[in-house]
């Protein structure tokens, strides 16, 4: 089709001859002026017929056995060896190479149709639970920067929270700091949520034995 075209192009748009569209082209001069008096080219359509294989005439019944399957817990899955016995007892001849490579080609093509996002939503009941973490903030005094740790509690349920200064992130600060913003929220919760342990213990339990650790978390 290219071929053709550049003919058409040279005739028509370059206003070249017959003769010379041969010389350049090495075509036949029957065959350019066929060519040329063709009104529109249509390219054609080649359609390669679909290779039958062993495995054709089953590739319905393989692909109804993984859709089942798909409704059935990962363990009670058939594996391509099961599939292979199965249409292997209903007349099927080929390998279990070709069986294996179908079921993976239809398996990843599932795995693709289904979004992999998950989610888990944070629903809390009142008084269910607080979150809490440490930041670091900068506080000027007297043309002097400091450094102050920050504690951050905040109720899962309503979102209310209480901001508490220190000097530092001890565990005695921790234990201030809770004991502070409880009561600034008159009440506690029934359970707590850390960012991680050493935000719930403090860095000065570092090194400490992680029973004691754990029951702060």
């Amino acid at each position: 089709m290219a071929m053709i075209g550049k003919v058409k192009r040279m005739y028509f748009r370059e206003k070249k001859s017959v003769r010379e569209i041969v010389r350049l082209t090495s075509l036949s001069r029957n065959t350019v002026r066929k060519w040329l008096k063709t009104p529109v080219l249509e390219v054609p359509s080649c359609r390669r017929s679909e290779m039958r294989s062993k495995l054709t005439p089953f590739h319905e019944a393989l692909k109804l056995a993984l859709k089942t399957d798909a409704h059935r817990s990962r363990h009670e899955r058939r594996t391509a060896r099961a599939l292979h016995a199965q249409i292997k007892s209903e007349g099927y001849a080929g390998s279990d190479r070709r069986v294996t490579d179908f079921v993976r080609t239809l398996r990843q093509g599932e795995g693709q149709s289904v979004s992999t996002k998950a989610f888990v939503p944070l629903v809390f009941e009142l008084g269910g639970a607080f979150q809490f973490d440490w930041s670091e903030e900068g506080l000027l005094i007297g043309g002097i920067c400091y450094r102050m740790q920050v504690s951050h509690l905040e109720l899962g349920a309503s979102r209310a929270y209480w901001l508490v200064d220190n000097p530092g992130r001890g565990q005695e600060m921790l234990f201030d700091v809770r004991t502070r913003s409880f009561a600034a929220m008159s009440g506690i919760t029934r359970r707590s949520i850390y960012d991680s342990r050493k935000t719930a213990v403090g860095l000065g339990l570092e090194g400490k034995e992680p029973d004691r650790q754990q029951a702060l978390c």
